[in-house]
């Protein structure tokens, strides 16, 4: 019998990527995605439009602020394990809509939790929750499992919300429930607002020529990169121990969003001067200014610093990450590049 996996937020990057690995490993998948006027399933498409799909991958309209739905879906696929990767995951949106994202990423993971249970599946499903760095704030790095959480965003701490009330069904119902903490993670198919995405899109066209400015927020922002097809793989191993429990999923390595920008400018041959300090800096290619700070990028309270550390992970998930930033840029770079083409 082949295992059957349920995925929350299967049109997402992570989603995407998890169900493509859990096609390999024999799996028959359950994807859910929000009924709405277009289909965007783009990011699935080559396993959606499959024909194998079928047979093992499958899609199903659900929706996280639906606890009727949530219970259908469940009571129908009968899954060995759920991955509720879906969420409303933009922080600096979060702020203008601080309500919807939390019905999303918190009450919408206790709708799946106390699913669970109603369903009397406590036995039978493995349950895993999508933390998110951006819990532990201010608290200094590097940040691991035993860090104090301190959330700076309405995304933050929905996510918080949901990464105690799965502690607490682990502890109170006895349900094989994980969280798994993990720190920034990029690719081709990451979402065009994420600030990764934004410079790689904006930098290659100002190198195939086009007059246009990149504006963007904290230029010091310091995070820890990653590869989600490199995270997927420990988010699939953190449902396989014989115990439940939490890990973070980092790389270890930490850089600031400039550095980001000036290996994407280097990868694309475009030397980029900086001049100025603070809100006024820019960036220049020779004298014209491709790069502007502006203050609605700023969030109301920043995080400055995000460095994971994910020792746990490599000791009892025997994981730790392939590809590092300059891999995940050549990616996302290449991807552009021929995405540019297409479009002309």
């Amino acid at each position: 019998m082949k295992k059957k996996a349920l995925i929350f937020g299967v049109t997402g990057q992570d989603g995407a990527f998890l169900a493509k690995f859990l096609l390999k490993k024999k799996y028959l998948v359950y994807g859910v995605k929000r009924k709405s006027s277009s289909l965007n399933t783009s990011r699935i498409d080559d396993i959606y439009q499959s024909p194998n799909n079928k047979r093992d991958f499958f899609l199903i309209y659900g929706d996280l602020t639906d606890s009727s739905s949530i219970v259908n879906i469940i009571f129908k696929v009968q899954p060995d394990e759920i991955y509720n990767l879906a969420a409303q995951s933009h922080v600096q949106v979060s702020f203008e809509i601080p309500e919807y994202t939390s019905n999303v990423n918190a009450i919408g993971s206790l709708r799946i939790l106390e699913a669970i249970r109603f369903l009397k599946l406590e036995k039978k499903v493995k349950y895993y929750q999508a933390g998110t760095s951006e819990m532990f704030g201010l608290s200094p790095p590097p940040q691991n499992e035993k860090t104090n959480f301190y959330p700076r965003s309405p995304y933050a701490v929905s996510k918080l919300f949901a990464h105690w009330i799965c502690v607490n069904y682990r502890e109170a119902y006895n349900i094989f429930a994980c969280n798994g903490i993990l720190f920034n993670h990029e690719s081709s198919i990451r979402g065009e607002t994420f600030v990764t995405k934004k410079i790689v899109n904006a930098l290659v066209r100002i190198a195939k020529g086009k007059n246009e400015k990149l504006f963007l927020g904290n230029l010091y922002a310091k995070r820890d990169w990653g590869h989600a097809k490199d995270y997927v793989i420990a988010i699939w191993k953190i449902l396989q121990t014989k115990k439940p429990d939490d890990y973070v999923v980092a790389t270890g390595k930490q850089y600031s969003v400039k550095n980001f920008i000036n290996y994407v400018a280097k990868r694309l041959n475009l030397k980029i001067i900086w001049k100025g300090k603070g809100i006024k800096e820019k960036g220049y290619l020779d004298t014209r200014v491709i790069i502007k700070i502006d203050k609605k990028y700023f969030r109301p309270t920043e995080v400055d610093t995000l460095l994971g550390d994910s020792s746990k992970a490599k000791r009892f998930l025997k994981w730790k990450p392939k590809l590092d930033i300059h891999a995940i840029i050549e990616e996302m770079v290449n991807a552009e590049l021929k995405n540019y083409e297409n479009q002309k």
